[in-house]
Formats: structure tokens, C-alpha cells, sequence
């Protein structure tokens, strides 16, 4: 038996919280991949999450409480005319943005100046965009090559409790999210959450980040956010963009139970409408009575007998001051409870 061996129980263990720099979408001490087509906006997206750290605000759940010291490094923009502008434009506090000055000696991903450079600064997020800038010395298209190094980087995030973030480029076509990265599938599999960040098809200053993997934690709500050469950058909160979405180009379906709500909301607008042309409005665009009851449902929509009649009516509740009840306007007679018979025959 070798001297060197050591077992211990799970029990032995001791249990860790996962702590947030963004939840759930970019946790401390893990590497996080943020991927999307070139100049689709990942960079300044995760330069406004920078922005925010260095001001102690989040656009969402953090376990950073204060502001905090951030390191940023590119292999494709100027710091001088490309980055300082943009950092300044997001509100940084640039004072607590770093670079390691690796003019002379260029960085890679294994290298020992990012761990200590993130201890020395006390960074709470270690950016590298793109991680095909800092993979020198490795083969990114292979296991053998990304591996070690991705390993390596996920021990420094660990450690030192900082979050790395690596922004990449998809390649121009194929196949899912997760296969369209540059280099190794390894890089996908390491990341313990991965974000892709495409165009929103119907606004064209609109995108969306689309949490695609999570290992830590339920995928969270896609982010929408604006980006305008006049306007600059703004987060718009959660949307329902998915990855097939923004990486097609084209809205997704509207559900059946959807359009029936949009066009009971449009057909009711003015007013209360003969449930008999409801029924015939559901039967000409090719949705079920039942699906149409439902969104009635949801919408809180009225019913009620006049003039021998059924209508529907969206709810516009109005107070009588007389009375001192809600009321329909217009309907105080006409409401009437509904039983199952009465409600199959609506």
C-alpha cells in the first residue's frame, strides 16, 4: 500500500456554499464562458458587468457587497482608444479596472501572473476575451491541448475565490450552441456556466443573453439588454429570448394559447363581443374553443347573458360610490352567475 494514499468520506468534507458575482449566472471561485458571433456586443456586455462590480451594483442577486477591483484582458482591443472609452461610457470606476502589462512577455491562460495578479489586486473577476488570445502554447482544437489548462485556470478560481470570465467567438455555422464554439468541446465542459449573447430578431439595437449551460444551479432568465450608437448601453431586465432565437435570427412561435390571449385582448378592446363570433374567430384561425376558454381564464375575462345573448368583455372594474361595490359599467343587470351548463354553452 503506497505511504502517499489518502481516502476521505464525503462525510469528512465540509460543505460549501456556491457565492455569486451575478446569480445564477457568473458564480465566484468559477470560470464562466460567454460566447456569441463577432460583434454581436459579448464584450461590451461583460464590460458592463465589470462596470457594475467596480461600483458595488449588479443588475441582479450578488454575494459581492461592496465595490470591487476587476482585471480585464484583450487581444483584440486598444486599452487607450477602444477600451478606456467604453469603460468610461458604462460608468466604470476605472481606478479599480487592472491590466497585466504583458507587452513583454505575452499572457496565456496557464500563466502564474494571472493568480497572482488577481491575490495582489483582490479582483473579484478575471476576464479574458477572447480566450483564443490567451491559449498560446496550447492545441485548442484538442483534448490534450485545452485541458490541462482549463484545469489549471479552474484551480486559480478556486483558490482565490475570483470569477474568470472567458469570452469566445462561434464559428460562422453548425450545428448547436455548444458545438459552435472555437477550439475543444473542453472548453464548453469546463465552464461551470456558459452564456450566449445574439441579436434579438425584431429590434436591431436589441440582445439577449441566453444561459445555456449551468452546472452550479437552474438555468436563469434570459437578460435583455440595448445597445445603440446614440443611446450607448442599458439593461432591459428578463426577456424570453432562447438560444434557437437569437442564433437563427427568427422569433420563436407564438403558442396557441398566446396568439388566443393577444387576439382576445384585441377583439374585446372596444368593448363586449357575442360569444358565438369568438367562437367563430377561433374556429377561422385555427384555434381550439378550448384554448380560447383558457386565455379567457387567464385574462379574467366576463360573461354574461343579454338580450338572449352570451358576450364576453374584458374586466374594467368601476367603484359604485352608492353601492359601494365593483361593478361592470354598463352591466350591473346583466352579470350573472354561470353554472357548468350555462358555461359549455358560451
Amino acid at each position: 500500500m503506497s505511504k502517499d494514499l489518502r481516502i476521505l468520506t464525503i462525510e469528512e468534507i465540509e460543505q460549501e456554499n456556491i457565492l455569486w458575482a451575478w446569480k445564477p449566472f457568473i458564480a465566484l471561485g468559477k470560470i464562466c464562458l460567454v460566447q456569441g458571433n463577432p460583434g454581436i456586443g459579448k464584450s461590451t456586455a461583460v464590460l458592463a458587468i465589470a462596470a457594475d462590480i467596480t461600483n458595488g451594483i449588479l443588475p441582479g442577486e450578488t454575494d459581492i457587497t461592496e465595490p470591487a477591483a476587476v482585471i480585464y484582458q484583450t487581444a483584440e482591443d486598444g486599452y487607450a482608444d477602444t477600451v478606456k472609452p467604453r469603460l468610461q461610457g458604462l460608468g466604470a470606476d476605472c481606478k479599480r479596472i487592472h491590466v497585466i502589462d504583458d507587452s513583454e512577455s505575452p499572457l496565456s491562460l496557464s500563466d502564474d501572473r494571472i493568480e497572482a495578479a488577481i491575490i495582489e489586486t483582490g479582483a473579484k473577476l478575471f476576464i479574458a476575451d477572447p480566450l483564443q488570445g490567451f491559449c498560446r502554447g496550447a492545441d485548442m482544437n484538442s483534448v490534450g491541448g485545452i485541458r490541462p489548462l482549463m484545469a489549471k485556470l479552474g484551480a486559480v478560481a478556486e483558490r482565490t475565490g475570483c470569477a474568470v470570465v472567458l469570452i469566445s467567438h462561434l464559428r460562422k455555422s453548425g450545428g448547436q450552441s455548444a458545438y459552435r464554439g472555437l477550439g475543444s468541446i473542453d472548453i464548453y465542459a469546463a465552464a461551470r456556466s456558459v452564456l450566449t449573447v445574439g441579436k434579438l430578431p425584431l429590434d436591431e439595437s436589441m440582445r439577449a443573453i441566453v444561459h445555456t449551460k449551468s452546472n452550479l444551479a437552474p438555468l436563469g432568465k434570459s437578460q435583455a439588454f440595448g445597445l445603440d450608437e446614440n443611446s450607448g448601453f442599458c439593461w432591459l431586465g428578463d426577456c424570453d429570448a432562447t438560444v434557437d432565437e437569437i442564433m437563427s435570427g427568427k422569433p420563436k412561435p407564438e403558442s396557441q394559447f398566446t396568439k388566443a390571449r393577444r387576439l382576445l385582448e384585441t377583439k374585446l378592446a372596444n368593448g363586449a363581443v357575442p360569444a358565438v363570433e369568438i367562437m367563430q374567430m377561433a374556429d377561422d384561425e385555427g384555434i381550439s374553443f378550448k384554448t380560447f376558454k383558457r386565455a379567457k381564464e387567464a385574462l379574467g375575462v366576463l360573461s354574461f347573458k343579454r338580450g338572449g345573448k352570451w358576450y364576453w368583455d374584458l374586466p374594467i372594474d368601476v367603484v359604485c360610490e352608492e353601492g359601494g361595490q365593483d361593478f361592470k359599467e354598463g352591466q350591473t343587470n346583466a352579470l350573472v352567475p354561470l353554472g357548468p351548463q350555462a358555461q359549455n354553452q358560451q
